[in-house]
């Protein structure tokens, strides 16, 4: 019986080692094609990129003009966002992509860890949602404020333009200051 023992654990050890050593080649399979297959990664960034820019555009800004003016800016970046996101590809992903790769093959149960984050999940949700809401109301009265100041200030510069144009009584002509002169 305890030399059973010893050829499990040793099988077991024995296994361990050899999914390693098929991590470790996945990993390296998976950094090998990032380097020899640039352009197409390249080119799935660039896609991405445009996906998410529109996206992002389209539900963030609500007014045309500012959407126009924020598109031309993301087409601006576009070229550096390429070289930033390649980078980060060939040093992150292909760690993520084994690392979910081997989650997909693995046949572990995790229920219980689920159960627990779905509770904790929802109790943070509605703490977010009430935050959001509070937020919401405090931009409506912080835009209601900017709208009254801007109205304020506007209306004082146009009754500081409209004082300080000289009353027509008030203008002095070269004649009329000819008159008084000749007068004394």
């Amino acid at each position: 019986m305890s030399s059973q023992k010893p050829s499990a654990i040793q099988t077991r050890l024995e296994q361990e080692r050899i999914n390693l050593v098929k991590k470790h080649d996945v990993l390296l399979l998976l950094k090998h094609l990032a380097e020899r297959e640039e352009i197409t990664v390249k080119i799935i960034l660039d896609s991405l990129y445009d996906l998410g820019s529109a996206n992002i555009i389209n539900n963030k800004f609500r007014s045309r003009p500012l959407k126009v003016f924020v598109g031309a800016i993301a087409k601006l970046s576009k070229p550096a966002f390429r070289v930033v996101a390649y980078y980060w590809f060939k040093k992150n992903c292909p760690q993520l992509i084994t690392d979910w790769l081997l989650q997909q093959v693995a046949f572990e149960s995790e229920t219980t860890e689920l159960v627990e984050v779905e509770t904790d999940a929802t109790a943070e949700i509605v703490e977010k949602t009430g935050q959001i809401r509070q937020l919401r109301s405090q931009v409506r009265l912080l835009t209601g404020i900017l709208i009254a100041v801007i109205a304020v200030f506007s209306s004082s510069f146009v009754w500081l333009f409209y004082s300080l144009k000289p009353h027509p009584n008030l203008i002095l002509t070269p004649e009329s200051t000819s008159d008084s002169l000749v007068r004394e």
